[in-house]
């Protein structure tokens, strides 16, 4: 299981930019998960709760996963088509000159900070 590693990444990450913020509390990390990625968002969620109970800053902070589709687009026809019903081969022309466009990102997309008012 790697999401182990890549929540020990993320957790570095948000410390990092709530420190340059001047942040002393997170409510919540946001994350685009790529359907493709090979991250399994329900596994990263109970990796999450584990390791952000041990911070300070993370204690109770919540991780919500979008998923991102994956999308291939073919080079021949230039149409897209969703990359995990037809893999490699466009199902428009048969051709398997193609490349993923999106779907295989691990990204945080937002850090919430309590409401202080």
């Amino acid at each position: 299981m790697h999401e182990l590693g890549i929540v020990f990444y993320i957790i570095r990450d948000v410390k990092k930019a709530a420190q340059e913020n001047g942040v002393s509390t997170v409510a919540e990390v946001v994350m685009n998960i790529g359907e493709v990625s090979t991250v399994i968002p329900e596994y990263l969620e109970d990796c999450w709760r584990w390791a952000a109970d041990k911070e300070d800053i993370l204690r109770g902070a919540q991780l919500r996963c979008n998923i991102i589709p994956a999308v291939t687009v073919c080079n021949s026809c230039g149409k897209e088509y969703p990359t995990v019903e037809h893999a490699k081969t466009c199902p428009h022309c048969g051709s398997e000159d193609t490349v993923l466009r999106c779907g295989n990102e691990v990204e945080i997309k937002e850090i919430i900070v309590p409401n202080t008012n």
